[in-house]
């Protein structure tokens, strides 16, 4: 009787071992996974182009204000995570003189993981708000160039095998000057910001 108590003892011993033993495997497979797969990285935006189109100067230096302008702005999206990356419809804003001239949407899409995604966004301007900025017709007549910023916006989603949702925002602000009569940009100090 006294034996099969000891045997008991140790099965219930060896039950136990095996248990915390695979316990610790399994802390160890999960906390390797959260360094690598499981990590979300950073979405990366990078602005690779920018082009007014429409632009009108008249021969005395002006803008003329009864035509549209659009600023079609290449941009690339990366996707550094294992996991695709969903984002919804995202919003540019376009800022001359501290004043919001210009904005524009992009709609949702699929980032496949470790892929980029590069697409032209179309931003539509109104030149009559960039009239109304002090300074505007000394920026346009005498220094050639316009100090402009813009300020994107990408709200998505991480979704690794269903297991682990993360939200992000990615916050892209952007700091250039618009160059005439070339209409190429130079200077270009983007900063982004991400949020969980």
């Amino acid at each position: 009787m006294a034996e099969r108590e000891q045997l008991r003892k140790r099965r219930y011993i060896q039950c136990c071992g095996c248990i915390a033993a695979l316990f610790l495997i399994l802390a160890v497979v999960v906390l390797v996974l959260s360094f690598t797969v499981f990590r979300i990285g950073d979405p990366l935006i990078r602005l690779n182009s920018l082009t007014i189109q429409s632009l009108d100067i008249s021969t005395n230096g002006s803008l003329k204000t009864r035509v549209n302008l659009t600023l079609l702005v290449d941009v690339s999206v990366k996707n550094p995570n294992a996991a695709t990356f969903k984002f919804d419809n995202c919003s540019t804003t376009i800022y001359y003189g501290g004043r919001v001239v210009g904005e524009g949407v992009h709609f949702q899409e699929k980032i496949k993981p470790r892929r980029t995604l590069r697409r032209n966004v179309t931003v539509a301007i109104d030149p009559v708000k960039f009239v109304e900025v002090p300074g505007f017709i000394t920026d346009l007549r005498v220094a050639k160039r316009l100090n402009v910023s813009s300020h994107t916006i990408i709200s998505g989603r991480v979704n690794v095998m269903n297991l682990v949702k993360k939200h992000v925002v990615v916050k892209f602000n952007c700091f250039m000057n618009v160059r005439f009569p070339n209409n190429g940009f130079h200077g270009e100090k983007c900063k982004p910001e991400l949020d969980f």
